[in-house]
């Protein structure tokens, strides 16, 4: 006689219940959905406990509200160079001029305002077109005469350095004007009733974290429609509580101190507008196909040359934007300025989950990279570490975050 044997699967697990679904499955998801986004999420982590060792180590120093104003006002020329570097890493580049150009910049404003009188605003339009113009000569030829954009870049690096000093006399050429000045130095007003706060950074950190959270919930809704992969709800959860902590943080420590500096306002604007530019812009999906596969792209109608020109030419406006920013800093313009700030910046862009090859790269990722470089600069200046330890520690840390991507991009493949 036969047994009839039927096998039977178990029930699921109630929701909420301590079935297979809860408890270590609901842990095992969220690990495995960190697994899968540890691009994105591995330098934020990195971010958070640098933070976190460096607020330790200096017993509190680099959290006070002083030091944070500080912090943004000396990194932001990074931070606006890393934005543009990144847009020409992910197309397959790289810039060896900016940090010559910024130098020159500044040093074509101060021959405007300082020796010519000329009025600030307008001298800062000219500043911007002569940068677009030093950016679109090297994209033309790049783009156009197909010159690798190593030795372009490394060509314009010498001459923009050389006109700088011509311009200079080999002098330092100073002050600014009082206008100009604040680009680098001034801060919000204060307005609104006496309290303990600056009232403008408040309502400005609040409206950011507001944002930022409808545009990360709108961003997983998309991703949802066109059925594509998202993290867990309880990582995602996680990551806009996360994000929401730091930037209410950051918001109290500035509105603690003197507000939110000018030029913050001007890296959020372009932190908000080049983000959207890469995520939802046709420009921006170009720039990805032609960094990610060149061939594709061309089969697929991108006017790579147009893209690349294009690129370049942005790269050379933020690069004059960063260099008024930095002399207005300074309140002079040097012909030593801008040394190494293309190092930074591509730094930052690698640090921020660049890739060598192109076509991957986030403009939030930039930001982030050239915070853990700023962040590491201040912790070890506060703790008084010697500038040849310093170069040692960032040299480590550029060449721990691109082994990080290597072996997190070939685990992916295998």
């Amino acid at each position: 006689m036969s047994t009839d044997v039927t096998a039977k699967s178990p029930a699921p697990a109630p929701p909420g219940g301590t079935g297979p679904a809860s408890g270590g499955g609901l842990l095992h998801l969220m690990l495995d959905g960190l697994r899968r986004n540890m691009r994105q999420y591995g330098m934020l982590l990195a971010l958070g406990l640098i933070v976190a060792l460096f607020a330790v180590w200096t017993e509190g120093d680099l959290l006070l509200p002083r030091n944070v104003s500080n912090l943004v006002l000396q990194n932001s020329y990074i931070l606006i160079l890393a934005i543009g570097m990144m847009l020409v890493i992910i197309a397959g580049h790289i810039d060896l001029s900016v940090g010559s150009l910024t130098a020159f910049v500044g040093a074509f404003a101060a021959v405007l305002t300082v020796q010519h009188d000329l009025s600030w605003p307008v001298a800062v339009v000219l500043c911007l077109l002569a940068g677009a113009v030093a950016g679109a000569a090297q994209g033309f030829f790049i783009a156009y005469l197909g010159i690798p954009s190593f030795i372009v870049t490394l060509a314009g690096m010498l001459v923009f350095r050389g006109v700088t000093e011509i311009l200079l006399e080999g002098r330092t050429l100073g002050p600014f004007p009082g206008g100009l000045q604040k680009m680098g130095n001034g801060f919000l007003p204060e307005v609104g009733p006496e309290t303990n706060y600056h009232n403008i950074t408040l309502l400005l950190g609040f409206a950011m974290v507001a944002f930022v959270i409808l545009q990360e919930l709108r961003d997983r809704r998309r991703q949802q429609e066109f059925t594509l992969d998202v993290v867990p709800f309880n990582l995602f959860l996680l990551k806009l509580v996360a994000i929401a902590a730091a930037l209410l943080t950051v918001t109290l420590l500035l509105a603690s101190y003197k507000g939110a500096p000018i030029i913050l306002l001007v890296l959020g604007a372009l932190v908000v507008g080049y983000g959207y530019l890469m995520r939802n812009a046709v420009f921006g999906r170009h720039i990805y196909a032609i960094g990610g596969n060149l061939p594709a792209a061309k089969l697929s109608g991108v006017k790579d040359k147009k893209v690349t020109f294009l690129v370049f030419l942005n790269m050379g406006v933020l690069a004059a934007l960063a260099g008024l920013a930095i002399a207005a800093r300074l309140n002079a313009a040097s012909p030593k300025a801008g040394l190494n700030y293309e190092l930074e910046a591509i730094a930052s862009a690698f640090i921020g989950g660049a890739s060598m090859s192109g076509g991957v790269g986030t403009v939030l990722g930039a930001i982030i990279g050239g915070l853990v470089l700023g962040v590491l600069n201040n912790g070890m200046n506060l703790l008084s570490v010697g500038t040849d330890w310093q170069q040692v520690i960032k040299g480590l840390a550029l060449l721990a975050a691109v082994g990080f991507d290597v072996w997190n991009k070939r685990k992916s493949g295998s």
